[in-house]
């Protein structure tokens, strides 16, 4: 199914705000290309799409500004701004750092049978998204898989800090999948984490997350020439994309 605003609404709770909906949606749809990089955003166009009033728009977009998605040029309008490979780089830093640590952790309690069999199911869920070619539900399943992990050693607060830092990083991974970064690869590094969490083996863990956390730095090079025109300073042409 193509990916529009309309679907991704209608993903979205109805027991969230209005508010909290639409922030959540503009989000999703600037990581997914929905709103290219370099379009400009009409609060009043948006307002209209979703049958809302403009004022929860408008507190979107000053939310999105601070995520480092739009950028609010005064007198000019709202923008969806381009790639940085700055910001995608020290996203991915810091994702790194609080993924090791939280795998670190997660051989030492050790996590409960329970959370084992939710991460591998999620993991038996990839992959039959590699069958169907679902790439939009293998990139939320691989979003399930991480929070989950984080959540069950306790570390709620690490995860908002990551969700808070790789909108940009997001751009960079929905488009890396799955020409860049083969979907069945990424399954399998999902399946050595757990593996290495299930024998205790702290070491084997962080290596494997590591490996995992790192496998943006292929595949970014590559995207940059592909799609130049998606990324910051390198073409100012923005022509569509298609989903």
């Amino acid at each position: 199914m193509h990916t529009t605003l309309q679907t991704l609404w209608q993903g979205t709770h109805e027991g969230e705000s209005v508010r909290q909906r639409l922030f959540h949606v503009l989000r999703q749809s600037i990581i997914q290309m929905v709103l290219a990089p370099g379009q400009a955003l009409s609060e009043k166009e948006l307002a209209d799409t979703f049958s809302v009033s403009r004022q929860p728009v408008r507190e979107a977009f000053i939310r999105l500004s601070e995520s480092g998605l739009v950028e609010v040029r005064p007198q000019r309008g709202t923008y969806v701004v381009r790639i940085s490979r700055q910001a995608v780089l020290e996203a991915r830093f810091i994702r790194e750092s609080l993924e090791v640590s939280i795998v670190r952790e997660a051989t030492k309690q050790p996590l409960q049978s329970g959370v084992l069999m939710e991460l591998n199911e999620l993991i038996d869920r990839q992959r039959s998204c590699i069958e169907r070619q679902d790439h939009d539900r293998f990139f939320f399943l691989d979003e399930m898989f991480h929070r989950t992990l984080a959540l069950a050693t306790g570390q709620t607060m690490a995860w908002n800090v990551i969700e808070d830092v790789k909108a940009q990083l997001d751009r960079v991974r929905y488009l890396s999948i799955p020409d860049s970064t083969p979907i069945p690869k990424l399954a399998d590094q999902h399946q050595a984490i757990v593996g290495a969490i299930s024998a205790g083996d702290t070491d084997a863990a962080v290596q494997a997350m590591s490996i995992h956390q790192c496998e943006i730095l292929h595949s970014l090079p590559e995207l940059e020439h592909r799609f130049p025109e998606l990324f910051e300073g390198v073409s100012m042409n923005v022509h569509a994309l298609t989903i």
